[in-house]
């Protein structure tokens, strides 16, 4: 790459990043001038913070992975940035409520947020100067295998595991709360891309052809059936229908992409609505989950069990088109507005227009990675890009379709932008490792010594017979 197109390209990623910075400032001092009439006192160093936060970030991707990617990391800057100004903008709505019934008033999440964005961008820099080449995770694929599902069985155990709003997916240690899944959810992206590098060639076998389509031999299932029972066993002894159906769907996803057989796409959404159906009819939790999404409006549901999803609904609506505001909304009302519900809160004070805006940064971010998956040499490189583009991808559809209620809720966050200390820090090293790929496919091929030229024929030289 000439140096002309290097300096182009660290410059667009700078001024990304500022543009980024600067959208974040402002809708923090949106917040302010709405609920206070005045610019937040610890604006600047909040900015401040930011720009040398995703400076250090930049700074460091360029020095060590120069040819990256310009456009993730901004992409990601400006959805973290624009999940703080809205935690800190429920954070005062929640403490006047508080001050307003009498209560104490709850500790405030934007300043841990941010202290865990600082912990993510720690482990950005971390991942990218230790992975150096992504390849060589490839040597840990069964080791990724143990590590991920020792992190999903963590909190099942009895002393560290912790039930949260139903879900068992917390480990508490310390005093702190962790969720494990969210790490799992790297190493076992990991497994899948090594596993599938070595046993795409037998999975995309053909056996019969029914209806046109080539479907897999019976005794190339296994891996298929082993990720839905485990994906069912996320779910019963968890009670976490997310995580279940985000491993399950990002595996059947790689699947496809390792082997190009439409069919193993069919057996994935037929093993997906026969496990619903039956947990549907066997666990209370998973019927109440259905329940909620198909009579949200019922009135044994609506004061109870549906509330949030309703409040959700309402407060969307009021949004309309363009927005009440940052600030001039009452997404307060709405139960955990700042981890599952922050699509709810951004609807109603951003409108449609705010909230398609997000969806299409996220896009760009999606797109950003498979397009790194496409570009990549090696078909390692190429299956982790793609599942880690995937599982933002996944991840967004069903969160902002449980909010609007096109799925059923499923309790996952939204990367980047809903509170979570887990979900942040995890998200950065994915975001790192995609980075690390895209450096090794968009770097130039090495070039070659030429080989030394043929000696020319000397004209004088004197050609002997041998006598016969």
């Amino acid at each position: 790459m000439s140096p002309t197109r290097e300096r182009t390209r660290r410059g667009t990623e700078l001024v990304l990043l500022v543009f980024s910075v600067a959208i974040a400032m402002a809708a923090y001092a949106a917040v302010g001038l709405a609920v206070d009439g005045v610019l937040p006192t610890g604006m600047l160093g909040y900015g401040g913070g930011l720009a040398l936060l995703f400076g250090i970030a930049h700074v460091t991707l360029r020095r060590f992975a120069p040819y990256a990617d310009p456009v993730l990391l901004p992409a990601v800057t400006v959805i973290n940035g624009l999940g703080l100004a809205v935690i800190h903008r429920l954070d005062l709505a929640y403490a006047d409520r508080a001050e307003r019934l009498g209560r104490d008033i709850p500790s405030a999440a934007a300043p841990a947020q941010l202290t865990w964005t600082a912990v993510g961008v720690a482990l950005f820099v971390v991942v990218l100067l230790l992975v150096r080449d992504h390849r060589i995770l490839q040597r840990f694929t069964y080791t990724a295998m143990v590590a991920g599902l020792g992190l999903l069985l963590l909190p099942l155990l009895p002393l560290i595991g912790t039930t949260i709003n139903g879900a068992r997916i917390w480990i508490r240690v310390f005093g702190f709360s962790f969720q494990p899944g969210e790490l799992a959810k790297l190493v076992l992206l990991v497994f899948f891309a090594g596993y599938l590098v070595v046993k795409r060639d037998v999975l995309a076998l053909a056996g019969r052809r029914v209806l046109g389509v080539d479907l897999p031999r019976a005794r190339d299932l296994g891996p298929v059936l082993v990720a839905w029972v485990a994906s069912l066993g996320v779910l019963v002894f968890e009670r976490d229908l997310g995580t279940s159906l985000l491993f399950f769907g990002v595996f059947i996803a790689l699947l496809y992409v390792a082997t190009e057989r439409l069919s193993w796409l069919l057996i994935g959404v037929a093993l997906f609505l026969s496990g619903a159906y039956v947990a549907w009819t066997l666990f209370g939790h998973v019927r109440e989950r259905v329940d909620i999404w198909l009579h949200a409006f019922a009135p044994r549901n609506i004061d109870d069990d549906s509330y949030q999803l309703v409040q959700g609904l309402f407060g969307m609506g009021t949004g309309g088109l363009l927005g009440k505001g940052l600030g001039r909304g009452r997404p307060e009302i709405v139960p955990y507005a700042q981890t599952d519900f922050i699509v709810a809160a951004i609807g109603e004070e951003l409108g449609l227009t705010g909230l398609m805006a997000l969806l299409v940064v996220y896009a760009i971010a999606v797109q950003r990675g498979l397009r790194t998956s496409i570009a990549v040499r090696d078909s390692f490189g190429k299956l982790l890009a793609a599942g880690l583009a995937f599982s933002v991808a996944l991840q967004v559809f069903v969160v902002v379709g449980g909010v609007t209620r096109l799925i059923p809720l499923t309790g996952l966050t939204l990367p980047f932008l809903s509170y979570g200390g887990s979900s942040l820090v995890a998200n950065y090293a994915l975001v790192a490792l995609l980075l690390r790929i895209s450096n090794a496919a968009r770097a130039p091929a090495p070039r070659r010594p030429a080989p030394p030229p043929a000696p020319l024929a000397d004209s004088k030289t004197v050609v002997v017979e041998r006598p016969t």
